[in-house]
């Protein structure tokens, strides 16, 4: 009995193991020739721009520190808990881009996860939301890739563990979190809300940045849309839980995503930023419109009321109190002489161009992140809104000051609950920013 009860387990074992195997070989596809001038059609090269720029690919595959480097030519650093993962490049350079692959290689590569090699690829390069694009989609960015620079440049070997780590084992992490399969339109909804919950789920992978992930960094499905936090950045939540006192109506988030600001929101800074200004306003507005209706749709269908509408008008009067003179809180006398000039609204109703910080997001999420990176960083003029601008206060404002200006925000322009540890999470967002310090008491 005992003979074949072990004889059943390691027959189990074997076939378990070849059915994996089975499961995890993909062969190498062939290394094709360039594709020739003329092979593309002036409007298939037009529509692959657009899905690119749907899919903020040069964004990924450009490299941002070093001084930068050329567009689509890859090394762009991107942190996570397993190391440190550099994009590759993905011009059409025969050595060392893709400039072997047909289209064939490109499209098992975005919609399942395997290079042309036929190695798994690091679920950093999101296949689980590309997988979902159209082989229309995918064939028209084929066609804007190949037309594109060709640049020779290798990408910097991924950091410790993941430098060494078999690819045989992403096809378990696969097995596990992946579900390769074409996006399906919803018939309880219109034409609008399916192209944008199309480009959302798909192309634009936007639950990349706003849904948190489990410890083997998987999104947790369970927490879609909850927001997530990206290079020291929160990206808030795009559902019912966004604690911004005022709903993101269509129109909002049409502005946010098309122009990089909202009147009722704020701008869109660190790792949002390029999204509206360098991709998303460069593809038909009608596809703006479409996401925006989207999860617009997604917020309300929550049922999410407006929040604290008393509460809101009682902080916007505090901003302008920050103006009428002397005070005895000593944090507010620190917030009139470093933000006030430019942060107040003496307007009946929020205006464009001074943005109230009673209805800022930042102002209002469970962490001060994203306040404290842009009191760091500051917000260039391409940035945000757009030709507006706001200095860094690295060297200016030291952690103890970011710490109480930001407690004093938090207790008069919200009904939140105050932040903790605001000193240490200051230091700890000024270690992010790459900023030389002028002194060292910085």
């Amino acid at each position: 009995m005992i003979k074949r009860i072990l004889a059943a387990v390691v027959g189990l074992v074997v076939v378990g193991g070849l059915g994996f195997l089975w499961y995890a070989w993909y062969p190498a596809l062939p290394k094709v020739a360039l594709p020739k001038s003329g092979q593309f059609s002036a409007a298939q090269i037009e529509r692959g721009r657009i899905v690119a720029a749907q899919g903020y690919c040069a964004e990924c595959h450009t490299r941002q520190d070093l001084g930068g480097g050329p567009t689509l030519a890859g090394d762009y650093a991107m942190q996570s808990p397993f190391g440190t993962i550099y994009s590759p490049n993905i011009t059409p350079d025969p050595e060392t881009g893709i400039g072997g692959w047909s289209e064939e290689a490109l499209a098992r590569a975005m919609k399942l996860g395997v290079s042309r090699s036929g190695a798994h690829l690091l679920p950093a390069f999101v296949y689980d939301h590309f997988t979902k694009m159209t082989d229309s989609d995918i064939s028209d960015l084929y066609a804007w890739l190949m037309t594109q620079p060709a640049v020779h440049m290798t990408h910097r070997e991924n950091t410790f563990p993941l430098s060494i780590t078999p690819r045989i084992v992403l096809a378990g992490w696969k097995m596990l979190f992946f579900r390769p399969g074409d996006f399906k339109p919803d018939p309880n909804h219109d034409a609008q809300w399916n192209r944008g919950a199309y480009l959302a789920e798909g192309a634009s992978h936007c639950g990349s940045c706003h849904t948190p992930r489990n410890l083997l960094g998987a999104e947790k499905t369970g927490s879609r849309y909850d927001g997530a936090v990206v290079d020291g950045w929160i990206a808030p939540p795009l559902n019912e839980h966004n604690p911004t006192p005022v709903v993101w109506t269509e129109d909002e988030l049409f502005a946010y995503l098309r122009y990089g600001v909202a009147p009722l929101h704020g701008p869109a800074g660190g790792p949002m930023s390029p999204v509206p200004h360098q991709f998303l306003s460069k593809i038909p507005e009608s596809d703006v419109r479409a996401i925006a209706h989207y999860f617009a749709d997604i917020d309300h269908a929550a049922q999410r009321v407006s929040g604290d509408r008393a509460a809101l008008e009682l902080a916007m009067q505090q901003s302008k109190r920050d103006l009428l003179g002397p005070t005895t809180d000593a944090d507010a006398t620190l917030y009139q002489g470093a933000c006030a000039a430019c942060h107040y609204n003496a307007a009946p109703s929020p205006v464009l161009g001074r943005p109230e910080l009673a209805l800022n997001s930042a102002l209002w999420l469970d962490e001060p992140n994203d306040l404290f990176m842009v009191m760091l960083r500051g917000l260039t003029a391409p940035e945000g809104q757009s030709g507006v601008a706001m200095p860094s206060f690295y060297n200016a404002l030291s952690d103890h000051d970011m710490a109480r200006i930001a407690a004093y925000l938090r207790r008069t322009r919200t009904t939140r609950p105050p932040w903790t540890d605001l000193e240490k999470k200051a230091a700890e967002a000024r270690k992010l920013v790459e900023i030389p310090p002028v002194n060292s008491s910085h």
